[in-house]
């Protein structure tokens, strides 16, 4: 059970409702939500504190729907940072948009296990590795940034760093208020 009671919509003040309206009313993150129910993940945090919350889904709406990058390179950041916080919520949620997007099941139970093929597609090794330096050593060389800029420019380097940075921010979310995954379904990093 989460930290943080689940709002319901019907309890919410004018701040709360207007910020609910917008995350329930994006149908790209809330396919299969019934009508009227409350928000999960870390849609329900983010209702406790309103003016932040505006401004971090929208965020999150951009990078994840707007972004230059490719979705399985989005997705493939997005796991990483799920791994790096064993945030489970994110990783239940994720896993199945990144094998939508492309990335095949056995990448990305080798990004659960804190790996990367070596048989990876190059751009995906590329990327891989950015984030990978960027989350272990609040780094990146130059050999690595030089790959990276190569592989997908300026804006998607901006990007993909905002996508590392975002999904950090969630993921201290769902991980300091304890969000479960549903009922039923298999927690990625049991401790």
């Amino acid at each position: 059970m989460s930290r943080l009671p689940s709002l319901p919509p019907k309890s919410l003040n004018a701040d709360q409702k207007s910020l609910f309206d917008a995350i329930a009313g994006d149908t790209r993150r809330m396919k299969g939500r019934e009508p009227g129910a409350a928000l999960s993940g870390p849609f329900n945090a983010l209702l406790y504190a309103p003016v932040i919350g505006h401004a971090v889904q929208e965020l999150g709406a951009k990078l994840r729907f707007e972004s230059s990058l490719p979705g399985a390179l989005r997705e493939l950041a997005i796991l990483m940072v799920a791994q790096h916080w064993r945030a489970n919520y994110e990783w239940y949620a994720h896993a199945p948009i990144a094998e939508r997007e492309g990335l095949s099941a056995d990448l990305i139970a080798a990004i659960k296990d804190g790996h990367l093929p070596a048989d990876a597609p190059e751009n995906v090794q590329t990327v891989y590795r950015f984030v990978h330096e960027l989350l272990k050593t609040r780094r990146v060389g130059d050999e690595t940034y030089d790959m990276a800029r190569k592989a997908i420019g300026e804006t998607g380097l901006v990007e993909l760093i905002s996508i590392t940075g975002y999904y950090g921010i969630i993921s201290g979310l769902l991980n300091a208020f304890e969000v479960p995954v549903p009922d039923g379904a298999e927690l990625p990093f049991p401790d």
